[in-house]
């Protein structure tokens, strides 16, 4: 974004350019400056805030399309290294290919919201509300084929809460089936050997977020593990109202022995997710979205579960925990509130061969469903990975090496004001922390992000919102200013400096520089000191208003106006104004001369502007012409008095 230029303004002129009311509204305009500023940078966080802001601008056609219509409900699909993304709005689904500039849609009926697009062998399924009559329709070469009403496939009303897993043949829904009837939300298998559904009394109030299946060592015990959050069983004023799960299920559950049990799953158990940070006092017990990355050598219990918690003020956390964890709450915790031995097999146990489960383990399980240990964040403390005072949403991460070879966690961040965030998480590396690098403006109007995809093998995120459809690439720095240092400064590890630009690690086929020091990156450029910026300079008259606007690309940083040896104004780190600016109201001989933004971001320290004001002309010759008529008229004044006492003698 283009920053305002500096603006002056004269008593007497209409040439005033100074941003915020008029300075006749009543408050003094630098007291409003002076509050609007206080106003601005109380909405930052330091260390957990994003260092600069960016806007994604792209080309149109090629990176970013428009539906031509509100879309108030939009679905996304994509398939890694494809070039292409399809959308699901109001009665018609999108076909977005981006580097061909080209686009089609397929329609359906009108009062049909898509909710569910999903690649199968016979080509692509979608499904939709379809006036309240949930259908599916087959899209094949461009051609629809209505495949008829399928409940469970697609809700009601696109507002429900809904969650849809394929796994091979076999399909999973918490989608009810019923409009008026069987208002308890479950978990179901609708779709495979035999349909299951979780008893009524398991969850309460249920709202699903994510579900996955993970192969486990032994087919038998591959587990089905879904993550939601209910209301808390606990009234207490005190308590939160919502409680955040991990609920598991055997994929090999065949249903029990009993006629209360043969329908039901029989294996469900579900444990409390914690994000705390004990040494702030900071709970945040309401998930909004969960992102599973799977090991690269392929270990199921190192694969990262990262959460997105938010608390009542709407602050976040990002917790991680990992799958060999809950998967060992599980299989050794006892049960919340049971206090009597476990039965054999123990509650949650797959079997092999698909023995049904015994009536006796049913039973215990069915009324004491949760365990009594916490699912715990990774790591030593056992706290959130950050939380900030943004309210995220949603969440994509990225596993990507740079280029001296170390691995960095890449995160992606859904704000509520449309914006991501890129928070990169260091490896396993000595005095390693989170950092925030940017805050992204992905549309060419702002509206909220519906739905997110991460392609890492084409290192783009897709984005859409009621409006458009955004491919982003992961690897932004065309973005970072001020040279190496600036480059460097940004602790992007897809960025590096080669040959004077700052550029893409994958756009290079040698080595870039980029920082392995993450307090002092600037540290590694070969020019120890940045460049200075250049003069510029303005011609002002005297006792007029002006004002000094300097850029703050970083809020990491802190901006001062420095004029001779004082500083004449300073704008705090987390200022979410992009400009810092000096109003000089009343421009006296003293305040001419040079003019200083300085930015000074730990030891990194630049000279951002130099301005020096200067008297001006036209006015100086105009100044020192009443002075000399002033001059004359204080001689004739003087002489006057003399010429008529000599008059009147004679």
């Amino acid at each position: 974004m283009t920053p305002p230029p500096p603006g002056r303004a004269s008593p007497s002129a209409p040439r005033a350019r100074v941003p915020g009311p008029p300075a006749r509204s009543g408050l003094p305009l630098r007291l409003l400056l002076l509050l609007w500023a206080a106003a601005t940078s109380a909405q930052g966080h330091l260390r957990s805030g994003p260092r600069i802001f960016a806007v994604w601008k792209g080309h149109v056609g090629q990176d970013r399309v428009d539906f031509g219509q509100t879309e108030p409900h939009t679905v996304l699909f994509h398939e890694p290294g494809s070039s292409s993304v399809w959308v699901g709005g109001r009665g018609k689904v999108y076909l977005f290919d981006f580097p061909e500039g080209k686009n089609a849609s397929v329609r359906t009926d009108c009062e049909n919201y898509i909710t569910l697009l999903e690649r199968r062998s016979e080509g692509l399924l979608a499904c939709g509300t379809n006036a309240r009559h949930p259908s599916c329709w087959n899209l094949v070469n461009g051609t629809v084929v209505p495949l008829g009403e399928m409940r469970g496939y697609a809700p009601f009303s696109p507002d429900e809460n809904s969650l849809v897993l394929f796994e091979g043949d076999e399909v999973y829904s918490t989608i009810r089936k019923q409009e008026y009837n069987g208002k308890i939300p479950r978990f179901r298998r609708i779709r495979g050997e035999s349909e299951l559904y979780t008893s009524d009394t398991v969850m309460q109030n249920p709202q699903f977020i994510k579900a996955t299946i993970v192969h486990q060592d032994q087919a038998y015990d591959d587990k089905i593990y879904y993550f939601f959050r209910e209301d808390n069983p606990d009234k207490n004023p005190e308590a939160p109202l919502n409680v955040s799960r991990v609920a598991q299920l055997c994929r090999g559950d065949q249903g029990g022995e009993s006629s209360l049990s043969v329908s039901k799953w029989n294996t469900f158990l579900k444990a409390m997710l914690v994000c705390s940070d004990a040494a702030t006092n900071k709970n945040f017990n309401r998930l909004q979205d969960v992102f599973l990355l799977p090991d690269p050598s392929g270990q199921w219990r190192d694969t990262r579960v990262y959460g997105v918690f938010s608390n009542p003020w709407n602050y976040s956390a990002v917790c991680v925990y990992s799958l060999g964890d809950i998967d060992k709450v599980f299989r050794t915790s006892s049960l919340k509130d049971y206090h009597s031995s476990l039965p054999n097999p123990r509650p949650g146990k797959c079997l092999p061969d698909q023995q049904p489960i015994p009536t006796e383990t049913f039973q215990v399980a069915d009324r004491h469903p949760e365990v009594a240990q916490r699912v715990e964040p990774m790591g030593p403390l056992k706290t959130p990975l950050f939380h900030s005072k943004y309210h995220y949403q949603k969440v994509a991460v990225h596993r990507m090496q740079a280029s001296h070879g170390e691995t960095f966690h890449v995160l992606y961040l859904t704000t509520d004001r449309g914006t991501i965030h890129k928070v990169v998480e260091p490896g396993e590396q000595e005095h390693s922390f989170v950092f925030n690098i940017m805050e992204i403006q992905p549309f060419r109007r702002a509206a909220a992000i519906q739905t997110m995809s991460l392609d890492a093998e084409r290192r783009k995120l897709y984005v859409s919102s009621q409006w458009e459809v955004s491919q982003v690439p992961l690897d932004l720095c065309e973005v970072y200013n001020g040279g190496c240092h600036g480059c460097l400064m940004s602790r992007d590890p897809y960025c590096g400096w080669d040959q004077g630009h700052c550029i893409s690690i994958y756009s290079s086929e040698r080595s870039v520089l980029q920082s392995i020091n993450p307090a002092e990156p600037h540290k590694e450029c070969p020019n120890p000191k940045p460049d200075k910026a250049p003069l510029q300079k303005v011609s002002l008259a005297p006792n007029s208003r002006y004002y000094l606007s300097c850029p703050m690309e970083s809020r990491h940083a802190t901006y001062s106006w420095r004029h001779k040896e004082n500083v004449e104004q300073s704008c705090e780190p987390g200022h979410q104004s992009p400009n810092c600016i000096l109003f000089i109201e009343n421009l006296t001989a003293q305040q001419y001369g040079h003019y200083f933004c300085e930015a000074q971001e730990g030891s990194y320290f630049r000279e951002a502007q130099h301005w020096q004001l200067l008297p001006e002309d036209g006015i100086m010759a105009e100044h020192l012409l009443g002075h000399a008529c002033a001059l004359a008229a204080s001689l004739w004044l003087g002489v006057l008095p003399t010429l008529i006492l000599g008059l009147l003698v004679h």
